[in-house]
């Protein structure tokens, strides 16, 4: 399983190869990456072999579609039976990929069903690329109906806690930008507020975009939807938010999950704006997608709308976000449902 060995170390798996073979390698893994290694076409056929059968990490074990083709989850099953799964989100312009950093979740967010299914365990860095390369080759090699043929974004937005798993991501990130070539700043890492992950990333020499989960904009409230807050209250999340605006001068996204009597107050929504404002961050409302556990039920669209135009009069940028791929249980909040129904993970 090439993807599992650091790109620099493939020399390991073509002992008595000349290195020009390893480049080769190396080139199809992350520059140029293929669906299976017969479309390795430069490499020999004893070298295409001795991967054929094991070129990534995981088997795709369930592949579904959605939004007339531009919307596809993959749920990705790794050797030792944990579940990974990633989501493709096709525009006319753009091709963004959601990618998971945790099998599982630890963190216990009470709306999120990767987290009401429990925690497996991190993903290697291998891991977490594999399935950057597994669309990229999806989009070369088979496509979507007017979407790119290449990623243009990468978003840490799966399931897991990125900050969670740092080393493994930061090494992720690393691949992604130092060999695959992609640009930091089409990559984005969400966290839901771990202080010390958010220091650590702003000290990294990549200009990632961070999102911040936050659904709560005081103290009580977020405690009881997002737990690790009674760890890191929301006046740690801000200045470490803050620190890290200030080193990479790149503005910061805030993600607010829109519950029906929750957090769609008109307090909170005044709340959320003097938080946004001092951040200078961008506020996504996204609707609450159904979840077998959630007790939550989502804001009406009058509801949110008229949270957006509160927001929107203290001067905060606002989008509602498009849902996609609910069909499939492939929008935000929803991974790992399919695998839980099934009874094959959690």
């Amino acid at each position: 399983m090439p993807y599992l060995h650091a790109p620099e170390d493939l020399g390991e798996l073509l002992e008595g190869e000349p290195r020009f073979r390893v480049d080769q390698l190396r080139d199809w893994l992350y520059k140029t990456p293929v669906l299976q290694t017969e479309d390795m076409t430069n490499l020999p056929q004893e070298v295409r072999s001795r991967f054929s059968d094991r070129l990534w990490p995981f088997t795709v074990e369930v592949e579904q579609s959605a939004d007339s083709g531009t919307t596809r989850k993959w749920l990705f099953r790794a050797p030792d039976g944990a579940a990974i799964e990633a989501v493709l989100m096709g525009y006319p312009r753009r091709a963004t990929l959601c990618i998971s950093s945790q099998a599982g979740c630890a963190l216990g967010c009470t709306f999120c069903a990767t987290g009401q299914f429990g925690f497996e365990r991190h993903l290697e860095p291998g891991e977490i690329f594999a399935q950057v390369a597994y669309a990229q080759a999806f989009l070369r090699q088979i496509g979507m109906p007017g979407v790119p043929d290449h990623l243009t974004n990468v978003v840490f937005m799966g399931m897991g806690e990125p900050l969670a798993n740092y080393n493994r991501v930061r090494e992720a990130i690393r691949r992604m930008v130092e060999v695959m070539g992609l640009s930091a700043r089409a990559i984005t890492v969400s966290t839901v507020g771990i202080v010390p992950g958010i220091k650590r990333l702003a000290e990294d020499p990549w200009p990632v975009y961070l999102a911040i989960s936050l659904h709560a904009a005081d103290n009580e409230l977020r405690t009881s939807l997002v737990p690790i807050n009674k760890r890191y209250p929301l006046e740690m999340l801000v200045a470490a938010a803050w620190e890290y605006f200030e080193k990479k001068g790149r503005r910061l996204s805030i993600e607010w999950t829109m519950m029906d009597g929750v957090n769609d107050t008109d307090d909170q929504a005044t709340k959320l704006a003097v938080i946004a404002n001092r951040l200078r961050a961008h506020v996504n409302l996204i609707a609450l997608n159904p979840t077998p556990l959630t007790e939550e039920t989502a804001s009406p669209e009058r509801r949110i709308e008229g949270f957006a135009r509160l927001l929107a009069n203290h001067g905060v940028n606002v989008t509602i976000r498009n849902t996609r791929g609910r069909e499939i249980d492939a929008a935000c909040g929803q991974l790992r449902i399919v695998a839980g129904k099934s009874g094959i993970a959690g």
